[in-house]
């Protein structure tokens, strides 16, 4: 079956509410999680589960030799240590990987090509606004629009670039997500990939707002709340 949808998704709350709310909506997505390097593989993991939960298929693409000229990053340097706090903090600026989402989106964007697929969608939303310069609206539109030059004469005639929650908050995702029915203690979404969540991260401090701010009960097991 060809898909209707190529999704990048991380196996966290945001990409899981993406997968769940396209098939939802009637469409077949293929699941696309990428392996930059990045210090722990367990948010590969949940991606991978998140594949099953949705009926869809995951691919996970190997693109970890990037991490040799990708440097200064959190993420991908374990000599860096991971920076606890609010992603309004000034620290926050060290878990930014150069240029990631452009990467990640481009091959994306070639799967839907040879797939003739008519959208790629991701889950960027407004609280990585702050840190994350590959997260902006500025970005998406920019990129469409490259794209699209990119593309013409190959791609779907109608390829778009799928942004549902670019505007919105954790905690109107995860209000989204719960009226969809997720179970959120089956996404990943701590930077430190530990046994458990560690509760102190930039991540972990968004997902726990987020079930604060919709006074819902958070899933998630923490080494610290």
């Amino acid at each position: 079956m060809t898909p209707t949808h190529v999704l990048i998704v991380s196996g966290g709350m945001d990409s899981a509410t993406l997968a769940h709310e396209t098939v939802k909506d009637g469409g077949s997505p293929l699941l696309l999680t990428f392996d930059y390097g990045q210090r722990h593989k367990k948010e590969i993991d949940y991606a991978r589960l998140l594949g099953i939960d949705v009926g869809a298929p995951h691919k996970v693409i190997d693109l970890s030799s990037v991490n040799q000229i990708l440097g200064g990053s959190a993420l991908t340097d374990d000599s860096i240590e991971v920076p606890e706090g609010h992603y309004a903090a000034d620290n926050m600026a060290s878990t930014v990987v150069p240029n990631r989402n452009a990467i990640m989106l481009s091959v994306a964007y070639g799967a839907a090509v040879s797939l003739k697929c008519p959208i790629v969608g991701a889950a960027m939303h407004s609280g990585d606004h702050v840190v994350y310069p590959d997260c902006r609206p500025e970005f998406v539109k920019a990129f469409q629009k490259m794209e699209k030059i990119a593309t013409e004469g190959y791609s779907h005639a109608d390829l778009s670039f799928w942004t549902p929650y670019i505007e919105m908050s954790k905690a109107q995702i995860a209000t989204r997500g719960l009226e969809l029915g997720i179970d959120y203690s089956r996404t990943w979404s701590c930077y430190k990939g530990g046994e458990l969540h560690c509760g102190r991260c930039g991540t972990c401090f968004e997902r726990k707002e987020a079930f604060c701010l919709i006074g819902v009960e958070d899933p998630t097991d923490y080494e610290r709340k």
